[in-house]
C-alpha cells in the first residue's frame, strides 16, 4: 500500500501518522505539503492532526483551502481511500468531503486522554478487521470535536452505516450527537475520526488497538 501524509503549517501530527505508517507498511509515506497541486500516485491519503493554520476562523477551515485539497477531492473521486484523524476531520468536513461540523466541546476545554470506543461498523476499507461491539482505547486531544449534523442527515448516516466508531455510553468526551467519534463518506472510501488511531499502534506508547485499522487498510489497498 502506497501512503501520503498532507502537512499543513502547525500540523503536529503528521510525524506520527509517517512513524505508524512506516511501521505497518515497511514503506516511507510520502510527505505532501500543502501548497502541492497534485499527489503523487498512492493508495492512502492521511490528513494528520494538529493546529492547521493555528486553527485560525475554524479549526480545517483555512487548510480546507489549500491547493493540496483540490488533488485529495480528485484522489477521493477516483476512489482513493483518504483518512483525515481529529484535525484532518476538520478538514474534511470544511472542504465538504463528509456531512456536518465539528463544534466547540461541550464543556468548552481542551480533552486529552484516552476514552473508550466502540466498533460500529465492520464493512469498510477502514475497519474490516475489527468485530462489531469490539471496544477499543484510543486518545484523543482536541479542543473543537463535538460533531453535529442535523437529525436527517444523522439519520441517514446511521441507516447507511457510515458511523463506523462511537464514543462508549459515558465515555463521550466532546458532546457529539449519538456519540459519534467517526463517519464515512457516502461512496465509504472517507474516514473522518477524532480519536487518533495511529498512536495507538506500537505498545511502547501505551496500546495497540489502532494497529486493525491500518491492517484493514493494508488489506484492502495492497
Amino acid at each position: 500500500m502506497k501512503s501520503a501524509v498532507v502537512v499543513f503549517p502547525a500540523s503536529n501530527c503528521d510525524r506520527d501518522a509517517q512513524v505508524a505508517l512506516k511501521a505497518m507498511t515497511g514503506k516511507d509515506p510520502h510527505m505532501v505539503w500543502h501548497q502541492e497541486s497534485e499527489l503523487p500516485e498512492v493508495d492512502l491519503v492521511v490528513l494528520p492532526g494538529g493546529f492547521s493554520y493555528g486553527d485560525y476562523l475554524r479549526c480545517g477551515a483555512m487548510a480546507s483551502q489549500s491547493a493540496v485539497i483540490r488533488a485529495v477531492k480528485a484522489h477521493a473521486d477516483r476512489g482513493g481511500a483518504v483518512l483525515g484523524i481529529c484535525n484532518g476531520f476538520q478538514v474534511l468536513t470544511e472542504s465538504h468531503l463528509l456531512p456536518g461540523a465539528l463544534m466547540r466541546n461541550a464543556n468548552l476545554k481542551f480533552v486529552c486522554r484516552a476514552v473508550s470506543l466502540e466498533v460500529e461498523e465492520t464493512q469498510s476499507t477502514f475497519t474490516r478487521k475489527y468485530e462489531k461491539g469490539q471496544r477499543l482505547s484510543f486518545p484523543v486531544a482536541h479542543g473543537e470535536g463535538n460533531y453535529f449534523a442535523d437529525e436527517e442527515t444523522l439519520n441517514r448516516l446511521e441507516g447507511e452505516g457510515r458511523v463506523v466508531f462511537r464514543y462508549a455510553q459515558g465515555d463521550n468526551p466532546n458532546g457529539s450527537a449519538r456519540n459519534i467519534a467517526g463517519i464515512l463518506s457516502e461512496k465509504r472510501n472517507v474516514l473522518g475520526l477524532m480519536p487518533h488511531p495511529e498512536r495507538v499502534v506500537d505498545p511502547l506508547l501505551g496500546g495497540t488497538d489502532g494497529r486493525a485499522l491500518f491492517e484493514s487498510l493494508i488489506e484492502t489497498l495492497s
